[in-house]
């Protein structure tokens, strides 16, 4: 089986989808696949330093003046607008590059699969296409709204960036044909597979997006339990859809029956408007923002943890459950989303999103119960812990990617 993986990114720093791509090379390298990656040149330092012995699998697509100057025009744009027009004309040019580096390699070493695993954007156009080869493109993840009751909060110019994005990559679909001609097509869930553009030619299967590296997010000690205070912690980009503003508040609520601590691990836009609120609500000595740290960084915070909260109202995905899952961690979330694909009661609470008031008191609620009860919290951790060794082990998903990649060979 030959294999090439095509993305803008893969890699361990830039956070979010780079790490899927990344995790497929090495985990396809680690069984001895026959696998290339082409990728952007942003890459380089990590890649070469992380894979030496494979310097010859790495191809890389340069940044030109003309990629410098579309990002730095997307620095002078809210982020989502940002995203909808020169974070797409990046991502177009880039895979111009790479569909004729694909082509000479599927020339060069007769290659049986060339897979696209991001971006997952069910939406995003693909030029990978009339390849010689077989492509596969996914998981794919999105087809995302707000929840109905936090439309309005979404503001205007977000829903215009919205929609514009999508209607772009409706316009640019139909004549850049990658996910129309691609042999198949991977999903997360139903809601993708709604999503995916008119005309998809061929198969589509349903396949989790994230998967978990147990060798990076191992499980505490169960002697760390915390018997009084609960330490609560949240990993992840500080943007406004990550609403944390609604832990906050709850935490506040929830400190008057029991001893509550918050530690935020992420940077972005958001985050002097969140302490700020800190502040404000008198919550300085209880609340800590860490910035970004490492993988394994955050691995080891969430060992110090007792539970992961995710307040978000438009996450796709979530693989940041599924890493606190793996390290024992129970898990407090919106029910809406990414999280609806990983949680059930047994190892976490999700809450409703009906309205902030209502979001407030159920992570309050949720906060107090399980900070009421180490063993409730041990309980939780211990069935999420088994849960992602069942269905969300990297090692799991690689299996079921090489029996996909096998069914094109065959066909």
């Amino acid at each position: 089986m030959r294999v090439i993986l095509v993305a803008d990114n893969a890699s361990t720093r830039f956070g979010g989808e780079a790490f899927i791509p990344f995790n497929y090379f090495r985990l396809l390298r680690s069984r001895n696949i026959d696998v290339r990656l082409v990728v952007h040149a942003r890459n380089r330092s990590e890649l070469v330093e992380r894979f030496p012995e494979d310097l010859d699998r790495l191809h890389f697509v340069e940044d030109t003046e003309f990629h410098k100057t579309l990002f730095r025009l997307g620095q002078l744009l809210p982020q989502r607008l940002a995203e909808a027009t020169t974070g797409l004309l990046i991502h177009l040019t880039t895979q111009f590059v790479q569909r004729r580096i694909v082509r000479d390699l599927v020339r060069k070493f007769d290659i049986d699969v060339v897979h696209q695993p991001i971006p997952v954007s069910p939406k995003a156009p693909s030029q990978m296409f009339g390849v010689e080869a077989s492509v596969v493109m996914g998981p794919l993840n999105g087809g995302m709204k707000y929840p109905p009751a936090f439309q309005k909060e979404q503001g205007r110019l977000a829903t215009v960036a919205m929609a514009l994005g999508r209607a772009i990559a409706v316009f640019f679909n139909l004549i850049i044909p990658g996910k129309r001609f691609a042999q198949l097509i991977l999903v997360a869930n139903r809601r993708t597979r709604d999503a995916l553009p008119w005309g998809i030619k061929g198969r589509v299967v349903e396949l989790v997006e994230n998967g978990v590296d147990l060798s990076i997010w191992q499980r505490k000690p169960i002697d760390t339990w915390s018997g009084s205070a609960i330490r609560l912690i949240f990993v992840g980009r500080l943007i406004d859809w990550k609403a944390l503003e609604i832990v906050i508040e709850s935490m506040r609520r929830a400190s008057h029956q029991i001893a509550v601590s918050f530690e935020v691990i992420g940077d972005g836009p958001m985050r002097e408007t969140w302490q700020d609120l800190v502040r404000k609500l008198g919550l300085g000595s209880a609340v800590r923002f860490s910035g970004f740290l490492s993988q394994r960084e955050c691995a080891q915070r969430l060992q110090e943890a007792d539970v992961l909260v995710l307040p978000s109202l438009f996450e796709c995905g979530g693989a940041v459950v599924l890493e606190a899952m793996s390290v024992g961690l129970p898990v407090i979330a919106t029910a809406w989303g990414g999280p609806l694909d990983y949680l059930d009661e047994t190892c976490g609470i999700l809450i409703e999103p009906a309205s902030r008031e209502a979001m407030v008191a159920g992570f309050s609620d949720a906060i107090i119960k399980l900070g009421s009860s180490a063993p409730l919290r041990a309980r939780m951790g211990q069935a999420g812990y088994d849960r992602v060794r069942q269905h969300f082990d990297w090692e799991r998903k690689i299996d079921q990617v090489l029996m996909l990649y096998a069914s094109l060979a065959r066909t």
